[in-house]
């Protein structure tokens, strides 16, 4: 695996040393497994600066990537499983319907976003604008989120990290 993302990133000239593991954990927070991938991304911008847009970009892939692997399980799923009793009036299908792929500039949301994902390949909407619209709402959670977390002083996590230790 190891040569795969060199050769990636090489061909991108985007270091190879810790953007694997913002990928792998963007990617991963993506999809049904509860994880979060903004302490390592905010780890390795703090350490590096110099990259944080190549982190944020590469953090937004997976993230998305993740996001989509929930829409082909969704899509799969109703070809799959043909339900008989397939709810008509669910809040979250009577959005989707409505809002189409727009609703999945929120599939960032904890909670809310997997599910909405799902629901989306359930639903069919075309797999196009939803990688579209999931991207650029994860891409503007990415932002944001690095954004406030370097507002906060340096002092303070100096002060989280001991008091993490003495636990």
């Amino acid at each position: 695996m190891d040569p795969m993302f060199e050769h990636f990133f090489g061909w991108f000239e985007m270091p190879s040393v810790g953007l694997p593991a913002v990928f792998i954990s963007a990617f991963i927070s993506a999809t049904l497994i509860p994880a979060g991938s903004e302490p390592i991304l905010f780890g390795y911008i703090t350490l590096n600066p110099d990259l944080f847009w190549a982190a944020i970009v590469v953090a937004t892939v997976g993230n998305t990537l993740g996001g989509m692997l929930d829409w082909w399980l969704g899509a799969i799923a109703r070809n799959r499983f043909k339900v008989m009793d397939e709810p008509r009036n669910t809040r979250l299908k009577r959005w989707l319907e409505e809002w189409g792929p727009k609703l999945l500039l929120l599939s960032w949301l904890p909670g809310l976003g997997d599910p909405l994902c799902l629901a989306a390949g359930w639903l069919k909407l075309p797999w196009q604008p939803c990688l579209i619209y999931m991207f650029i709402g994860k891409l503007l959670r990415f932002i944001t989120i690095t954004w406030l977390l370097t507002l906060v002083p340096e002092s303070f996590w100096h002060q989280l990290g001991h008091w993490l230790h003495l636990i």
